[in-house]
């Protein structure tokens, strides 16, 4: 489990189409603390109760969607271990230099059965928090807009959900905490994973072109502030795609929403704690829709279908 090899996500870089807009809404209406910005135009962002220098990395596009996800790992025995055991497993691997990325160790980057760009790496600069580590308030002042505590997880969709979710248990020793079934009642339309002892880090669905990005989600502290954060969004016109209800999967508060550009955000609360002993839930294809919002009980195929 994480604290032997992967322990955390660590990084969504974001591909937006207006690079300024970008900026201003997840500094002012997500709430962001900006970190730096480099020669390739790259802007990076840190929540406030992170300590690492960043979570988020913008970069102006002609398409919106996913660069990259990164997760950190607990030290370069642990880069190098994971990287062998990827190239055994059959998958390739390339290093991305030290300092590529702003305050960023060397990477090692290599795609998913399901398309996307994933990376590890075991070095980010130590930044802390506007609170400090000595006799710290519980939160700072002066925050702007939604105020996330940290960047949480993102599901991703593509093909092969079977064989990503191989490569994540068998290679980079994540678990499987839930998974919601196709009406054949053995093929995963959608499988979660944990790499700690959260609901998940990391998800991943079906989706017939790969690598797309359905969301990243933000994590807030209550329910309360799920509430707060869909005010903040419907004050500075922000598109909501789903207004604030419950997973069945995970647990957790949720409201969903797009960024300037597209990009579907989630900010979320709660979830349950688990273990990698615990037994996998499983959600039949009859139950999608209580799976998915469970206060509503149905999902429109839209909510999968609409990515970048």
């Amino acid at each position: 489990m994480g604290m032997s090899g992967v322990l955390r996500p660590g990084h969504a870089a974001i591909k937006v189409l207006d690079l300024d807009e970008a900026v201003h809404f997840y500094t002012n209406v997500l709430g962001m603390l900006e970190t730096g910005r480099d020669s390739f135009g790259r802007v990076y962002f840190k929540a406030w109760d992170e300590r690492d220098h960043n979570s988020l990395v913008l970069r102006q596009s002609d398409r919106a969607g996913l660069d990259f996800f990164g997760f950190k790992v607990r030290d370069e025995a642990s880069l190098d271990k994971l990287e062998s055991n990827l190239r055994a497993w059959g998958i390739s691997t390339e290093r991305v230099a030290a300092g590529e990325m702003l305050a960023t160790g060397e990477r090692v980057r290599f795609e998913s059965p399901s398309g996307h760009l994933l990376e590890l790496y075991a070095e980010k600069k130590h930044v802390g928090t506007p609170m400090g580590n000595r006799n710290p308030d519980p939160w700072p002042q002066g925050l702007k807009g939604i105020a996330p505590i940290r960047m949480d997880h993102s599901f991703l969709a593509g093909g092969d959900v079977a064989k990503t979710e191989k490569l994540f248990t068998e290679v980079l020793d994540f678990y499987v905490t839930e998974r919601i079934l196709l009406d054949d009642g053995v093929t995963s339309a959608a499988v979660f994973l944990s790499c700690s002892t959260k609901s998940h880090d990391i998800a991943f669905g079906l989706h017939p072109e790969p690598g797309r990005l359905h969301h990243v989600s933000y994590r807030l502290e209550s329910w309360e502030q799920v509430l707060r954060a869909a005010d903040i969004m419907s004050m500075n016109k922000v598109s909501i795609d789903i207004a604030p209800t419950r997973h069945g999967v995970t647990r957790g508060a949720t409201v969903y929403a797009f960024d300037p550009s597209g990009n579907r955000f989630e900010t979320f609360s709660g979830g349950y704690e688990t273990y990698p002993d615990a037994e996998p839930i499983e959600w039949t294809f009859e139950e999608m829709g209580s799976a998915v919002f469970f206060h509503e009980r149905n999902v429109d195929p839209l909510f999968f279908e609409t990515t970048t």
